[in-house]
């Protein structure tokens, strides 16, 4: 059988319908009838090809052109990584980007592309932010994590049960203040934030993201009619921005003044983007990647809490500590964080516009792609790619271990590229790709201090209650 390099360039199958209607019917479809998994298999099926044409939301009447070339295979997806062929200038969001009200009027980092001369002094700000706040990430992940796991015994003490995901919340925002600002958000002072913080940040980020994800607010057809159709304002959280960007301004003030010294950046300009970093970036990653992977290791059962227990309390003991060493040497913990970012990676979008005109090719065919048109990829079939990984749909905390395993990286693409490609100045590859992996081993880490076993809720979908909680008896 000939290969797909082989083969002819044709045409990308799929339509966008007619002007307007083509594409509310898309996303009423996409929002409404189906969701975003069946929406896209049934495209596959219907095209027979993982490379196609459709209307992306939100689309007209009020939002910009929704028309992209999707991918979902491992093969094509790469290409949107690929900066000498495509440009990631205002697309972190994909076919719409929110008003910059919501970010003081500046094109924050993720919204640049790195040819701009604004992306590389941002970028490099946020590699100073992380490596100068290195020696407090263990300690303050140590200190929330124990906050966190007190609240869920004494819940779960009064009433049998207890919810994971509100005190995640509060305790990923306690962590990254802590630790980058050296302040915590509900110590008494002119900016303090007492536990509000993560309620202000959450409903700035869902009204940036409104437009193109199911809020659960109100019924999908009610959300399809008003979230979905327009462009909602930053008035109605600019008091609890405001407050947030209030408390960054006055406790940020040795990573502010680098910005201006050392990389020659606005003090607001510098500040509004530690905002989006910090609070979108990564509290808004944690958020959703934390209860995943509790979800995740529940569901896995005993056997694996087991081996699990046994690794971290093993590592400890043999380094002296929970240290970067110890959490280096825990191979079936490192494996388990990685499958949980193959198969439910907490940004499940990635676009690109192509520069030139180009060739996208896919397992089965080549595609001819022009200059100017968006491409867009949906992860989680890249990394549940069949003719990849071996049982896709399976979670095996055990596939990223061992040398056949390590091959397996190349092909994980949570941070907006490769597993084993590094991040850096002159790419769109996350700047806390390393940090999220890190922090993501540590929550595991110290669960399993904590607990020897423990179960959830199976019939609840939209959080993770503790059904079932075992104290470490070793």
């Amino acid at each position: 059988m000939a290969s797909s390099s082989d083969k002819e360039v044709k045409e990308v199958p799929g339509s966008y319908g007619l002007p307007i209607i083509g594409a509310v019917l898309d996303r009423f479809d996409y929002f409404v009838v189906e969701g975003a998994e069946t929406f896209f298999k049934n495209r596959i099926e219907k095209y027979k090809s993982t490379v196609f044409r459709v209307n992306m939301p939100p689309g007209p009447p009020l939002f910009p052109d929704p028309r992209v070339i999707i991918l979902l295979d491992a093969k094509s997806f790469p290409i949107l990584f690929d900066l000498s062929k495509v440009e990631k200038k205002n697309v972190f969001t994909g076919v719409y980007m929110p008003s910059t009200n919501f970010t003081g009027g500046y094109r924050v980092l993720s919204y640049l592309d790195p040819s701009e001369e604004n992306h590389s002094k941002l970028k490099t700000f946020c590699f100073h932010v992380l490596k100068t706040n290195a020696a407090k990430w263990f300690p303050e992940f140590e200190r929330a994590t124990g906050e966190l796991w007190a609240k869920v015994d004494k819940q779960f003490s009064e009433t049998g049960k207890a919810e994971f995901d509100s005190e995640n919340l509060q305790m990923c925002f306690n962590f990254l203040c802590r630790a980058v600002l050296d302040r915590d958000p509900a110590a008494p002072g002119p900016a303090s934030l007492g536990t509000k913080g993560p309620s202000y940040v959450v409903k700035w980020i869902g009204l940036q993201l409104a437009p193109i994800a199911n809020t659960g607010v109100l019924p999908k057809i009610l959300e399809e009619v008003t979230i979905h159709a327009v462009p909602l304002p930053f008035l109605l959280v600019r008091g609890d921005y405001d407050k947030v960007y209030n408390f960054f301004w006055t406790y940020g003030k040795a990573a502010l003044d680098a910005a201006e010294l050392q990389f020659g950046l606005k003090r607001d300009e510098a500040c509004h983007n530690l905002v989006f970093n910090i609070c979108f970036n990564t509290f808004g990653g944690m958020f959703v990647l934390y209860p995943s992977i509790i979800r995740f290791i529940a569901e896995a059962g005993k056997e694996l809490h087991a081996h699990l227990a046994q690794e971290v309390r093993g590592a400890i003991k043999e380094n002296e500590g929970l240290n970067p060493r110890a959490l280096e040497s825990m191979a079936l913990l490192r494996s388990t964080v990685y499958e949980v970012l193959r198969i439910d990676p907490p940004v499940p979008f990635q676009y690109a516009r192509a520069k030139e005109d180009l060739v996208v090719e896919s397992h089965d065919g080549r595609y001819a792609v022009k200059k100017g048109e968006l491409l867009g990829g949906y992860q989680p079939f890249a990394t549940r790619d069949p003719k990849v990984f071996e049982n896709p749909e399976e979670f095996l905390p055990r596939r990223f271990m061992g040398e056949e395993g390590e091959k397996l990286l190349k092909y994980l693409l949570w941070s907006n590229g490769p597993e084993t490609d590094d991040t850096s100045a002159h790419n769109k590859q996350c700047a806390g790709k390393d940090f999220v992996v890190m922090v993501s081993r540590l929550l595991v880490a110290q669960l399993f201090l904590h607990y020897d076993s423990f179960e959830i809720d199976q019939s609840s979908t939209s959080k993770v209650v503790f059904t079932s909680l075992h104290q470490a008896t070793s």
